[in-house]
């Protein structure tokens, strides 16, 4: 039980989340952060992906896996997206693009293994 707690922590800590706290629309000095923002946008899809990764363990290495990995590919499709509505440079616009259509398959891959899983004995 420890090992898969502090899997997880550590997967917070490289996502850089561990101490993330709920979006406000405020920054750290207190201005005001518009919702429709680069920023606003970026720290909401990094919290929702902690938050959605911070599973409880369900004593199956594989679900566990999955059930972490899913929420941490959405969070990069997310960023990614967010990407190709602020970003300018053409290199990082060009690998935003196929993050997304890859990470929506392996998640789909997932789900599907997921679901499969759940009907195993």
């Amino acid at each position: 039980m420890f090992r898969r707690a502090r899997t997880a922590f550590v997967m917070l800590l490289i996502s850089g989340q561990a101490f993330a706290h709920d979006v406000s629309s405020h920054d750290a000095s207190g201005q005001t952060i518009d919702p429709n923002s680069f920023d606003f946008q970026m720290r909401a899809a990094m919290e929702r992906m902690a938050g959605d990764m911070a599973i409880s363990s369900s004593g199956d290495p594989d679900r566990d896996f999955a059930g972490m990995m899913i929420p941490h590919h959405q969070g990069a499709v997310d960023m990614a997206r967010v990407e190709l509505q602020f970003g300018k440079d053409s290199v990082l616009r060009r690998l935003a693009q196929p993050i997304i259509i890859e990470q929506l398959q392996e998640i789909e891959v997932m789900q599907r293994q997921l679901a499969a899983l759940r009907h195993s004995p």
